[in-house]
């Protein structure tokens, strides 16, 4: 199984940092965010690895090189214009493969073992699930006896953390350019296409100085 990384967001909240460095490369614990994932995924047995990236995009590639030294091998995926995350998706399929794929948000921190994602897919999605931050108290999704289905008012919801596993045929009739992932992700929920978990363990959104140094709490509180 492959896996994505997506890398293209500009990371504005998080400013001054962010004016002359893309935001996987935003250092926390003293390591550039995106490491954090490459060598959990190394670690978790995914070899083959792709990251999108758009503001900044070529400080990435610079610094991440083809991958060798983490243990992977890493193909990229420019954008000239963010395409949001369906759309950032769809353009890397061809370097994904024909096959189910991990993907995970280049802008989160987790101590979620990757490896549980590599197991057969049933249906089109998979995807992970937190209980819901401060900052995302609404929630997205719901979760009942391993389905996901869309959140509504007054259930009991639950945050998609930015981890998943993706088929391709998700994407079918889809069309270059940018576009969101959700509207997809409630089709496919709504013809109980979506299974999903949640997560135990740690999980931070890194959005903000605040969020950053909430990482920086918890890495020094495990080593």
């Amino acid at each position: 199984m492959k896996a994505m990384i997506l890398a293209a967001g500009k990371g504005e909240r998080l400013r001054p940092l962010t004016l002359h460095t893309p935001k996987p490369l935003v250092r926390v614990g003293g390591v550039p965010l995106i490491e954090h994932h490459l060598r959990a995924l190394a670690a978790a047995g995914f070899t083959e690895i792709v990251i999108n990236h758009a503001w900044l995009g070529q400080q990435i590639e610079d610094h991440l090189g083809d991958g060798s030294r983490f243990g992977v091998s890493i193909s990229y995926s420019p954008e000239g214009e963010p395409l949001e995350t369906g759309g950032g998706i769809f353009k890397a399929l061809a370097l994904l493969g024909d096959g189910p794929f991990a993907v995970v948000n280049g802008d989160i921190w987790t101590d979620y073992d990757f490896a549980a994602l590599r197991q057969p897919l049933s249906g089109l999605a998979h995807l992970v699930l937190v209980g819901n931050p401060e900052h995302h108290a609404s929630g997205d999704f719901s979760l009942d006896a391993g389905r996901v289905q869309d959140g509504v008012p007054g259930a009991d919801t639950l945050t998609y953390s930015g981890i998943a596993v993706l088929d391709p045929g998700l994407f079918q009739g889809c069309t270059a350019g940018a576009f969101k992932l959700a509207p997809l992700l409630r089709k496919a929920m709504a013809a109980g296409q979506v299974t999903g978990e949640q997560l135990q363990g740690h999980w931070v959104d890194v959005g903000t100085h605040e969020r950053l140094a909430e990482v920086e709490s918890l890495i020094k509180g495990t080593r």
